[in-house]
């Protein structure tokens, strides 16, 4: 049997945007490693790389912990159950977008795959014009056969 109807299983706004800031914290002491080979010898050395805050990370974070497996209902406000976490949800996704946007800015994470991330991507078409080899000579000029003899 599932949740009586206007119950959810994260009681308050406050308290989702309270699990955000721990993931934020989470994230930023864990990060991922780059191994960097260093002078003659080729010692190694291990470069932290800062990992950037998503809505789908947050997600694996609440999970991990199994206090939810989604937060596709409260985004999505299901049934109007969860109308009061519009805003918080709102919150969070703009500071996912400007975590992203600020670390593409700054080179800390790739340009490109960010900007696709964020549906920022420049959109160029590309047509296909065929250009002729040598402009100058006519289709017909390599065709016609010598009718002198």
């Amino acid at each position: 049997m599932g949740r009586p109807l206007g119950s959810t299983k994260i009681n308050t706004p406050e308290e989702l945007w309270q699990y955000f800031l721990d993931y934020v914290e989470y994230a930023r002491n864990s990060p991922m490693y780059k191994v960097e080979y260093v002078g003659k010898e080729g010692r190694e050395e291990y470069k932290p790389l800062s990992v950037p805050i998503t809505f789908e990370g947050f997600e694996c974070y609440l999970a991990d912990r199994d206090i939810i497996q989604d937060l596709g209902s409260y985004a999505s406000n299901q049934r109007g159950r969860y109308k009061r976490f519009s805003t918080i949800i709102t919150r969070i996704r703009k500071n996912c977008f400007v975590n992203n946007f600020n670390g593409a800015a700054v080179g800390l994470f790739s340009p490109n795959l960010i900007a696709r991330k964020l549906g920022l991507s420049d959109k160029k078409e590309i047509t296909n014009v065929e250009q002729p080899l040598f402009p100058d000579v006519s289709e017909n000029d390599g065709d016609s056969k010598d009718t002198e003899s």
